[in-house]
């Protein structure tokens, strides 16, 4: 995990958010996701600097509408949002379960 995921993850874990649980590194599809609620059907990703090349924006679109189509609800949060702006990023994952 990165150390923004890490912090992330310190108020995912152990069903802080309305006592659902959030499990990380989840297979769904072809995909691997950062975080996870199945109850939710929220998926939470923390996009590194490597996510804004054109070829890994594209490649996110289409992970995105995969996730879209088949009912789960995606938050994407850059590493620099979950250090500079941790509040609002708990409350938008809260405002979404």
């Amino acid at each position: 995990m990165t150390d923004a995921e890490k912090h992330l993850w310190s108020k995912l874990r152990g069903k802080q958010f309305k006592g659902l649980q959030f499990y990380r590194q989840r297979i769904i599809g072809n995909y691997i996701v950062d975080f996870y609620c199945p109850k939710a059907k929220l998926i939470v990703e923390v996009d590194g600097g490597q996510h804004y090349t054109e070829e890994n924006t594209i490649k996110d679109k289409q992970r995105d509408e995969f996730m879209y189509k088949n009912g789960f609800k995606v938050l994407r949060f850059s590493d620099r949002e979950v250090f500079e702006n941790f509040k609002p990023v708990i409350q938008k994952i809260y405002d979404n379960m």
